[in-house]
């Protein structure tokens, strides 16, 4: 068997030190919570097939949302940061594709209104500006997101400015809900996002 060319085969790594963090450790429901979400797509849950936007974690039994605090940028990125690149065995957060100024928070001023929609747009820098696997990685960050957090979230990820040649295509695909799922019903993508998202439930 050859070797597999790779898009970045000597990327920049960030160490531990040098990545956001919080030190109070103070952890969103789903961290929480267990999981269940990324827990469902690793074990190929047949919910998430049928509906990649099933939210697994929250139900209406669920305790009063009021009681906890806002979920806030770090938390955001937390969440997505250790997933693991596509072509390293390295997280997004080490290689620089995620970070915590890229991503972006907006909440309505009354977050007890049930109309009330929270607004995520995350913003992802690849490693190369000719990256294949933008697309792949950015789909990996919004499933891990639309998992995550709770239903009143309306997320979004994008590809940086000027940061990859074809950055405008990869956006609309990852903008359009009905592309995201018919991509998640295909057995190899599954197998990729599955394996990213393995250190999401170590971390």
């Amino acid at each position: 068997m050859g070797s597999v060319e790779l898009d970045n085969a000597n990327p920049t790594i960030l160490s531990a030190a040098e990545l956001p963090s919080r030190r109070e450790g103070r952890k969103i429901k789903e961290l929480s919570s267990g999981n269940h979400g990324i827990r469902d797509l690793l074990m190929g849950n047949p919910s998430y097939a049928i509906d990649p936007f099933y939210m697994s974690d929250f139900s209406d039994t669920d305790t009063d949302d009021s009681t906890l605090e806002p979920i806030d940028e770090q938390e955001i990125y937390d969440l997505i940061a250790p997933i693991q690149d596509p072509e390293h065995p390295l997280s997004l957060a080490s290689l620089g594709v995620v970070k915590l100024e890229d991503v972006h928070l907006t909440s309505p001023p009354d977050l007890t209104t049930a109309t009330a929609l929270s607004r995520v747009l995350v913003e992802l820098t690849p490693t190369v500006t000719h990256c294949s696997l933008a697309t792949v990685i950015g789909l990996g960050v919004r499933v891990r997101l639309e998992q995550a957090l709770p239903p009143s979230y309306r997320v979004e990820v994008k590809i940086k400015k000027d940061t990859h040649s074809q950055a405008d295509e990869v956006n609309k695909q990852l903008a359009d809900k009905e592309r995201v799922a018919a991509a998640l019903e295909n057995a190899n993508l599954m197998g990729i996002l599955r394996k990213m998202m393995k250190p999401c439930l170590e971390s």
